[in-house]
């Protein structure tokens, strides 16, 4: 129950979904988190729940396309809980799905403003706050996607795999301020996100679902806890000689 005890977590996204489960399971190790999203009701909801269970949590609306909220509410952050000592990049979307020759320059600008620049932001308007507290860690919510290929949704697997490199690139140059940087990898999970999607088809995503299933060798998606856990080990001092690693989380999928 203390493995975070005393640290501060900023996670993006955190309404709903992977974000959801890491606040919760954060927030039950001890770290006073602040959850940042869109999604104000939810996001609202969720702080609610979580102080109401006697733990520390406040929410934020962020939109992390906009450097200028980002700054601000990153400081708003620090200011609130006196310190920052986690980041997790978790916001993110799926965006088109179609051939690289059909993607509109609006398609691929809109993914990659949130899932590559919303991490750039986040991440910069972080590093005073990490450095003024002594260390700390980032982690970035990148995917399979951003070690291996798939045919759809380029803009998508575009953006992961710069998130990928990204952290690499971060963990060597704030190494010596004793900040880790890291990247996880998930599966398919069942978050709203995959579930919607399924949902879709036009026999309710059945099929669909198996053949996800069938690319994932332990037989079964994800549950967000399953990379919750994973955010939790990375933020803790049990990860402090962790930086520019891939955490796959993925049911073997990429073992292939």
């Amino acid at each position: 129950m203390d493995r975070l005890k005393g640290k501060v977590a900023i996670i993006t996204g955190a309404a709903l979904g992977i974000g959801r489960a890491t606040a919760v399971r954060m927030a039950e190790e001890g770290a006073s988190v602040a959850v940042l999203d869109m999604l104000v009701a939810e996001g609202e909801a969720l702080a609610a729940d979580l102080t109401g269970r006697g733990l520390s949590a406040r929410f934020w609306r962020c939109d992390v396309t906009s450097e200028v909220e980002v700054e601000r509410v990153i400081g708003e952050v620090a200011a609130a809980f006196g310190r920052l000592d986690v980041l997790v990049n978790n916001a993110g979307v799926s965006g088109a799905s179609k051939p690289t020759h059909e993607v509109t320059e609006a398609e691929w600008d809109f993914v990659q403003a949130v899932n590559v620049k919303g991490v750039f932001f986040c991440t910069k308007h972080a590093i005073p706050h990490l450095r003024a507290a002594g260390g700390g860690s980032i982690i970035h919510l990148s995917s399979i996607y951003g070690l291996v290929g798939a045919a759809d949704a380029p803009p998508y697997h575009a953006s992961k795999g710069a998130v990928r490199l990204m952290a690499k690139t971060d963990a060597m140059i704030y190494a010596p301020d004793r900040i880790r940087v890291n990247s996880i990898h998930p599966g398919f999970i069942q978050t709203p996100m995959v579930l919607n999607a399924l949902s879709a088809q036009e026999d309710g995503g059945a099929e669909a679902r198996e053949g996800l299933v069938a690319l994932h060798p332990l037989g079964h998606l994800g549950d967000p806890d399953d990379i919750a856990w994973g955010a939790v080990y990375l933020a803790s001092d049990e990860a402090r000689f962790v930086t520019g690693a891939e955490l796959v989380i993925d049911g073997g999928y990429t073992a292939r």
